[in-house]
């Protein structure tokens, strides 16, 4: 018996080994075969880290961890460089089938940083991504072009945290790590009105489009949490956004002149609207003219306890139309859907559709106003009248209730078209004394339980107020199981 063996060159001749022996030798070879294709072509060895699993509009090619750029989880450490060095160094691989960047489970001190396209940033489980509190480490930008002034001050506005402009195919996501966006001292700044520009959103992309944002939690945000502007294709989902329920302005989510959007399964405590429809401000927001539009909202949680669940407005001078909620749940929160519009916003908020929605502790079920206010300079239009019609809710419970509704338009400009269906509201033990007040709005209901004020009459012929039954191109999208390396 022969056996042959060829090890890199070196010959092991062995006529005469017994099969024993041949066994042993047969089990090297195949351990040198395994290490061979381990070290890969080069002869370098190569890491094999363990994975985990996400999901994703698009998966990556390459993949990078922050600590490969000197970045410390140690909490202290400003880290902004560091993100900026590996953003940089992963943008070279947009080509090629993008990147991801990891983020280990550590304390992660930074200040403002933008993304990049083809990119997703990938944080760990027992991550916590930091926000410097030094206001040098955050960039001022010019307001809005549909806003023409910052909104604490009229001024620019701080970058916010994480950020990124003129971006496609953009994913942050994570397995439910953390952003704390150490807002007490922003908040108490803004109190004390001690700010010439307005605070920094936690994530805020802009001119983009192939948004995903989910699975991660946002904490005390300095202002709003996460703000898509002038974006489309956008999904939003599995959030827990928590905030003080004092803390102001620390909306949810603030979609703003954007399209085809899907927020749904998110958490949110704020001490604003949990969720807010925006399009710009004023006559700014008119002349940029881009609405807000084909939106999807579905199984929110919302606890909000001096705003609204969802808001539309009072930024809608772009105008809103097209907004789909359902499986919505609110509690201990001041309104259920709130219109908010004034005159000078101008524009339109049409085409609203609601239904399946539960409410528990609630001031107001129904808030619709005319006259909000707040106004970004002297110049606005008074005659610029918003044009408010087509709202619709249907199969909606409400428990421990103050107000059912306060529904208030505009005098020569009445607010058209509400209907309500299927409704019952129960009151608190002592609800406010006039449970309707109803001035220049119109509309049908059926089956409203307290019955609803006489202008929006009731009409048996209304079995249900409508939702539409065709879905949303972005509901048609279907995200990728994708992997992440778990370690260095």
């Amino acid at each position: 018996m022969k056996l042959q063996f060829l090890f890199k060159g070196f010959k092991i001749m062995s006529p005469k080994y017994s099969l024993v022996k041949a066994g042993v030798l047969y089990n090297v070879a195949i351990w040198v075969l395994l290490m061979s294709a381990i070290r890969g072509s080069e002869g370098k060895l190569v890491k094999r880290h363990p994975t985990i699993s996400y999901r994703a509009v698009n998966c990556r090619k390459h993949s990078a961890f922050i600590t490969e750029f000197g970045a410390k989880g140690d909490g202290k450490t400003l880290n902004t460089k560091s993100f900026k060095s590996a953003i940089k160094h992963l943008s070279k691989f947009a080509p090629d089938g993008g990147a991801q960047l990891i983020i280990p489970p550590g304390r992660w001190l930074t200040g403002s940083f933008s993304l990049i396209s083809h990119f997703t940033l990938y944080l760990h489980k027992d991550a916590v991504v930091l926000a410097s509190q030094d206001e040098k480490d955050w960039p001022i930008l010019p307001p809005l072009p549909s806003y023409g002034k910052g909104r604490d001050a009229p001024a620019g506005r701080y970058q916010g945290l994480i950020s990124g402009t003129n971006l496609t195919d953009v994913v942050i996501t994570g397995a439910n790590g953390t952003i704390d966006g150490q807002g007490e001292a922003w908040w108490t700044k803004f109190r004390s009105n001690k700010l010439t520009e307005t605070r920094p959103h936690m994530i805020e992309l802009m001119y983009s489009n192939g948004v995903q944002i989910s699975d991660i939690t946002l904490l005390n945000a300095p202002f709003w949490n996460v703000h898509p502007v002038y974006c489309r294709d956008v999904i939003i989902s599995g959030l827990t956004i928590l905030a003080p329920t004092h803390s102001p302005n620390t909306d949810g989510i603030d979609p703003d002149s954007c399209s085809n959007v899907r927020i749904e399964n998110n958490y949110i405590v704020s001490g604003d609207d949990c969720i807010a429809i925006k399009s710009g401000w004023d006559e700014y927001g008119n002349r940029f003219n881009m609405p807000t539009q084909h939106v999807i909202i579905r199984y929110l949680t919302c606890i909000s306890p001096t705003s609204a669940t969802i808001a539309l407005g009072s930024e809608m001078s772009g105008g809103i139309r097209n907004v789909r909620a359902e499986h919505i749940t609110a509690i201990d929160t001041e309104s259920g859907i709130r219109i908010k519009s004034s005159p000078g916003r101008g524009a339109f908020v049409k085409d609203i559709f609601v239904r399946k929605m539960t409410m528990k502790t609630m001031k107001y079920v129904f808030w619709m106003t005319g006259y909000y206010g707040a106004h970004p300079d002297p110049y606005f239009n008074p005659r610029a009248l918003p044009t408010i019609k087509n709202i619709n809710y249907m199969d909606m419970v409400a428990e421990n209730v103050s107000m059912p509704g306060y529904m208030e338009g505009i005098k020569g400009d009445v607010f058209k078209g509400i209907c309500m269906s299927n409704v019952t509201i129960g009151l608190a033990s002592k609800p406010m004394e006039m449970l309707w007040n109803c001035t220049n709005v119109e509309g049908v209901t059926n089956r409203v339980m307290p019955r609803p004020c006489g202008l929006l009459r009731e009409d048996k012929k209304v079995v249900e107020c409508p939702f539409p039954e065709d879905r949303l191109p972005i509901e048609e999208v279907e995200l990728k199981n994708c992997v992440a390396p778990l370690a260095v």
